[in-house]
């Protein structure tokens, strides 16, 4: 199986890319938006491909010509206004799942936020109004997924730290607010690649007691 990594440079990116090219079965394909980025990931002994989200849906599609699955793990960032956040979390999140459709690419894997529910919307914009466009984002890009013919898996995580992954999650339709290293969450994508039985499902994961292969199995 190949893999289309959309936002592979990114922190989850790059511990997913890291973790497909130890297994055996898996093949990254790493989408980078600049040239000096492809040395980490060649060093892997990853495809890089280079696109800007930006751009026109059918650069995402080329990418996705040759592709058996794809995971969208792009975003933002928290440094960036509005602007960006409709471009690349609502916008280009769109586009890639079109693009995943017109590449006659089945397998489709969305990192989300934790809470995309219309409840969660109308709580950012009266605690976080900051944070509002991209809950906001993050619904409808959900939202449009789930409405295609994709076989699809939506991953909400907690919050996301960058200490070492523990290996141990709890994931279900709804848990806790907790963190989770993004090391866990590439390990938790990983299962998800591996796992059939994750197809046509969402769910939360934060840090928990479980392994990650247990967890998503129990989905």
């Amino acid at each position: 199986m190949k893999v289309l990594i959309i936002g592979a440079n990114g922190q989850v990116g790059k511990h997913l890319v890291k973790k497909i090219q130890n297994t055996d079965s898996i093949k990254a394909k790493a989408m980078i938006r600049k040239t000096e980025q492809a040395a980490f990931f060649e060093d892997l002994g990853a495809e890089t491909v280079l696109v800007d989200l930006e751009s026109d849906t059918k650069q995402i599609e080329a990418a996705a010509k040759d592709v058996d699955a794809v995971v969208f793990t792009a975003g933002s960032g928290p440094h960036t206004g509005p602007d960006k956040t409709m471009l690349i979390d609502l916008d280009a999140a769109i586009k890639s799942i079109k693009a995943t459709q017109n590449a006659g690419v089945q397998r489709y894997i969305m990192i989300s936020s934790f809470d995309t529910t219309r409840e969660a919307i109308q709580s950012a914009i009266s605690e976080s109004p900051n944070f509002a466009p991209y809950v906001v984002a993050k619904h409808y890009a959900d939202d449009w997924l789930r409405k295609t013919d994709l076989k699809y898996t939506i991953i909400h995580p907690g919050l996301l730290t960058n200490d070492q992954g523990i290996g141990k999650v709890e994931a279900a339709e709804t848990v806790g607010r907790n963190e989770i290293p993004r090391e866990d969450v590439a390990e938790v994508i990983l299962a998800c690649l591996e796992n059939e039985s994750t197809i046509h499902k969402e769910f939360q994961v934060v840090s928990g007691e479980q392994t990650v292969k247990n967890a998503i199995e129990s989905l």
